[in-house]
């Protein structure tokens, strides 16, 4: 896949990129909708012989124009959304700069530069996606700005549970720590990518070392409790538990930020400074205060012991 990176105003020669059908769309979570309006653009490109383009844009819309309910930390940073956006077989990946003087375009002249001036010949987006000064571009009116030199689709809404599957369903979803629907809606596990750090090393003498996480990006963490996962390690997938919190049966005053660690089953490795990627499954459990170490360790072969349960479940649906 070629990755083009756009400031507005972009200098790229019409002539010059391939002729693709493009699908548009911000994509945050690459979730099941996206993944609709991008196969959706896949079959048309497909049957008219042309290059399948995405069109995503950086950053947030909100972060520019300073809207309410601003989505702090985004369910996929760009790296990864880059990366999954390459594996639903997109040849060619325009990242827009989304600043003040892009937002500023009207939709006639985002059409002609953005989809005309970039050779597309058929643009794909789903039915509430908005371009141009203050959002006035719709699916609806695109026609009229595309002025006949390219045609369009607009692809409907898919739903869960009777509710629109969209980024602000999944990061509702994640908040609540729900993350077997987040899974569901965004069409594979969630995941989160860290690095692994030293901890207090207080697992390994209770019998149950763990692996404590770093993140590297600002991922929505789900909230305080333990959790069913799976983490890659240097290409090797482990099943776990992971514990999100501030151990309170340790510690009187609250840390600032709560810890994650995940314990491994059937794993005992050196790999402080290795990357992780941890995908969340299911919730087991709140975060609680035990009356001591005893009971603690007892409560977390409980967490194991369902954590295993659930895998085997699962079988080859994972």
């Amino acid at each position: 896949m070629k990755t083009i990176h756009i400031t507005h105003p972009h200098n790229l020669k019409k002539e010059e990129q391939a002729k693709s059908v493009m699908a548009l769309g911000y994509f945050d979570g690459v979730h099941l909708g996206h993944q609709k309006v991008i196969g959706t653009a896949k079959a048309i490109a497909e049957e008219k012989g042309l290059a399948l383009a995405v069109m995503t844009f950086h950053p947030h819309p909100s972060h520019v124009l300073g809207r309410e309910r601003e989505p702090k930390d985004l369910i996929t940073p760009l790296e990864d959304k880059i990366s999954q956006i390459e594996q639903l077989g997109t040849d060619v990946l325009y990242v827009v700069k989304f600043n003040e003087a892009f937002a500023s375009l009207t939709p006639e002249q985002f059409a002609d530069q953005y989809i005309v001036g970039l050779n597309v010949q058929h643009a794909v987006a789903g039915f509430d996606f908005t371009y141009g000064k203050y959002g006035k571009g719709t699916m609806a009116s695109m026609p009229l700005d595309l002025n006949g030199q390219a045609d369009c689709t607009t692809v409907e809404k898919l739903t869960e549970q009777d509710k629109k599957i969209s980024s602000s369903f999944i990061r509702t979803a994640l908040q609540n720590g729900d993350v077997e629907l987040a899974g569901v809606l965004l069409g594979q596990p969630y995941f989160i990518k860290g690095i692994i750090i030293h901890g207090d090393k207080r697992g390994r003498t209770i019998g149950f070392p763990t692996a404590n996480v770093g993140l590297n990006n600002t991922y929505i963490v789900p909230p305080t409790g333990v959790y069913a996962v799976q983490a890659e390690i240097n290409g090797n997938v482990y099943q776990g538990v992971c514990n999100i919190g501030y151990k309170p049966t340790f510690y009187e005053k609250r840390p600032e930020q709560p810890s994650i660690e995940v314990h491994l089953f059937d794993f005992d490795q050196e790999v402080y400074g290795e990357s992780i990627k941890i995908k969340w499954y299911k919730r087991i459990r709140s975060e609680r205060k035990f009356s001591g170490i005893a009971e603690l360790t007892e409560q977390i072969e409980k967490d194991k012991q369902e954590a295993i349960r659930f895998f085997s479940k699962c079988g080859n649906k994972m």
